[in-house]
């Protein structure tokens, strides 16, 4: 055929023959590569009990898909990178806890957006050291015992605000947080500070102003319950308190109970008797420090209390409250909310 005339053409042909084989052999190979490394990408792997990740700050991206792999939740560190490459972004250190099989491309998601593991703390407004330390051991990051101590310990924490704190109560801002297995008692307290900083400086609180305000809005946030009345019972203090006459409220004599470990959930007479700084009805002022920690609504109040000339009030079993100028007339809305089914 062609080959007996020209046997160089041939040969050329042959070499051209064998060339395309090969290509396509390579394209064959790079194409199942390809297949299979996207098969490894989208299937599920991974453990299917739980297991933690600890990825450190600065670690790369071979590191990070090298302790993947070695704790059993993605198959290759080499793909990983791979798909890093391909992806993008910036992988977020942290601690990553996985507990059922997932694709790789799962996996790499949840550290591009730093889904990292953490225990979920609520201090509602009006809790006190001792709630909030309860709260604490029920999230499963510390003993309640252990934070409470850290919470007794740790004053300095507060000393910006307050440089005279016998605890940190009053500034442990209420808010949702979330915290690691890793956190300790003062990183914990120092974020719930840090928070009560941010939202001080909104409201305009100063340091030098603080131990007052803080102290003030505690006493009203553990008396009354509806926001549009706080500002007035701040304003009730705030007439006694000029006019020397005790505080004479309940909160703060269930608090000196509290601290000395006393408190049964009902103030007896002997309480209201106790020697204790914070009870109001034997000392006359403010009480030494905070009852509880306040939230927005409360400092204001005590920022801004409501100007009137009441003197006493008495808040219903709804919640609702009652003022009054005289003590004769707040002796008939007590015998009024008494007689109404209250205490």
């Amino acid at each position: 055929m062609g080959c007996a005339v020209d046997g160089s053409r041939c040969t050329i042909w042959a070499i051209y023959d064998q060339d395309v084989r090969w290509l396509g052999w390579i394209v064959v190979f790079v194409l199942v590569a390809v297949a299979g490394a996207g098969w490894l990408a989208v299937t599920p792997y991974g453990p299917s009990s739980e297991t933690f990740v600890e990825i450190a700050p600065g670690t790369n991206t071979e590191g990070i898909g090298d302790a993947l792999r070695k704790a059993g939740v993605i198959r290759s560190g080499v793909l990983f990178a791979a798909l890093k490459k391909y992806r993008g972004g910036t992988l977020k250190a942290g601690e990553y806890r996985f507990d059922h099989p997932a694709p790789m491309t799962e996996v790499y998601a949840r550290l591009r957006k730093g889904d990292v593991y953490t225990k979920t703390v609520v201090i509602p407004e009006g809790y006190d050291i001792f709630q909030v330390a309860k709260a604490v051991g029920d999230a499963g990051l510390l003993s309640e015992k252990e934070f409470l101590a850290a919470e007794l310990q740790h004053p300095e924490l507060v000393k910006r605000w307050n440089p005279m704190a016998a605890s940190v109560e009053g500034y442990l801002f209420p808010d949702t947080y979330k915290f690691s297995r890793k956190a300790t008692a003062v990183d914990m307290i120092a974020a719930m500070v840090k928070r009560f900083g941010q939202m001080a400086a909104k409201l305009g609180v100063e340091p030098r102003d603080a131990p007052r305000v803080v102290t003030m809005a505690s006493l009203v946030e553990r008396e009354v319950h509806i926001p549009s009345e706080r500002a007035a019972v701040a304003g009730v203090f705030e007439n006694r308190l000029a006019l020397g006459m005790p505080l004479q409220t309940d909160p703060a004599v269930a608090y000196a109970s509290e601290l000395r470990g006393t408190w049964t959930g009902v103030i007896h007479q002997s309480e209201l008797h106790s020697d204790s700084t914070y009870n109001t009805y034997t000392h006359a002022g403010l009480p030494p420090g905070p009852i509880c920690n306040p939230g927005v609504a409360a400092l204001q109040a005590a920022m801004h209390p409501l100007k009137s000339d009441y003197l006493y009030f008495v808040a219903d079993a709804r919640g609702n409250t009652t003022f009054a100028r005289t003590l004769a007339e707040h002796t008939q809305n007590v015998a009024a909310y008494r007689a109404a089914g209250g205490k």
